[in-house]
């Protein structure tokens, strides 16, 4: 057996992986069907098996990942997931366009702390990040079973080159990722 991954290293570094699919858990297919649907995502598949299994995947506009729900796919309880995480250029017109599609979304907010959004509304600031910094403004709705989506606006990504005086990002987002509270976060054997 080789110990060189599809693409990876061929001396045995990691290989690539990417996040191609995530499972949602709902209650009514057709009713979560229709919600993506009418978010504009497009519809993958459809697979009714007739045995009561069925499968439905929509994919987001511009996104490499793609959800899936139905029936008997998953066993985690509708509603359960939170923070489910979407990236936009430009949240105020993702925003619009949600609002257009007839989606309860939130009023803009961003983190107090600068970093990252936090599960409920403990440490949110309403409004969009004052300084419009990148990664730092957010909005987020729910699907009908309770599933809560959060948009980010991204407007440039972190990268190795990243310095203390780069201003694309928060100053707290830099200091973080500059300085991981781990002392072994950035290396790719860490365990954790």
């Amino acid at each position: 057996m080789s110990n060189r991954g599809i693409e990876g290293d061929p001396k045995g570094g990691p290989i690539a992986m990417a996040i191609e699919v995530i499972v949602i858990p709902v209650s009514d297919v057709d009713r979560a069907q229709r919600f993506y649907a009418d978010l504009g995502w497009r519809l993958d598949l459809d697979f009714d098996s007739g045995t009561g299994y069925r499968a439905i995947q929509f994919t987001p506009p511009g996104s490499a990942c793609s959800v899936t729900f139905g029936a008997k796919v998953t066993t985690v309880a509708p509603g359960a997931y939170q923070g489910l995480l979407l990236v936009v250029s430009d949240l105020e017109a993702a925003r619009a366009d949600l609002v257009r599609r007839g989606v309860d979304v939130s009023e803009p907010f961003h983190d107090a702390g600068g970093v990252f959004h936090r599960a409920g509304p403990e440490g949110r600031t309403a409004g969009m990040n004052p300084r419009r910094k990148s990664y730092a403004s957010y909005v987020s709705f729910s699907d009908p079973d309770g599933n809560q989506w959060v948009v980010q606006e991204v407007t440039a990504r972190l990268s190795a080159d990243l310095t203390s005086a780069d201003t694309r990002f928060t100053q707290e987002l830099v200091e973080a990722a500059l300085h991981p509270a781990h002392p072994n976060a950035g290396d790719p054997t860490f365990r954790g």
